[in-house]
């Protein structure tokens, strides 16, 4: 199982939306999947503004590309965005709007999918 698919199989396991992708992510954030649970926990469900996934996904670019980091992380939303039309949860999932924009589950598989193609550039 890749990483996208092990992301989206932990979301299907009832994983909050940065759980799931942190965990799926953790070996290349340089830690365990018991500390990516911890460390997720305070991004999920919007608790942060920003979608759970996409932080949990910029924290993993954080930690993969360094002093690097704030132009990768700027790059990462923007292609979010050009997916999805926002990286705030709450006007992804249309609270207030009555629009949605993405599911969770969708936010997660484009989170994954595009932190995958960030860690392939890595390396």
């Amino acid at each position: 199982m890749n990483k996208v698919e092990k992301a989206i199989e932990n979301h299907k396991n009832h994983y909050p939306c940065s759980t799931a992708v942190l965990s799926a992510f953790a070996e290349e954030a340089g830690i365990s999947e018991q500390e990516a649970l911890t460390i997720s926990r305070p991004m999920a469900g919007g608790r942060m503004g920003k979608c759970g996934a996409v932080l949990s996904a910029e924290y993993v670019i954080e930690k993969i590309y360094g002093d690097k980091a704030e132009e990768k992380k700027a790059e990462f939303e923007q292609r979010f965005i050009a997916m999805n039309q926002s990286v705030v949860c709450r006007e992804l999932k249309g609270i207030g709007t009555g629009k949605v924009l993405r599911s969770c589950r969708g936010c997660v598989t484009d989170a994954a999918q595009l932190l995958a193609e960030f860690c392939n550039e890595s390396e």
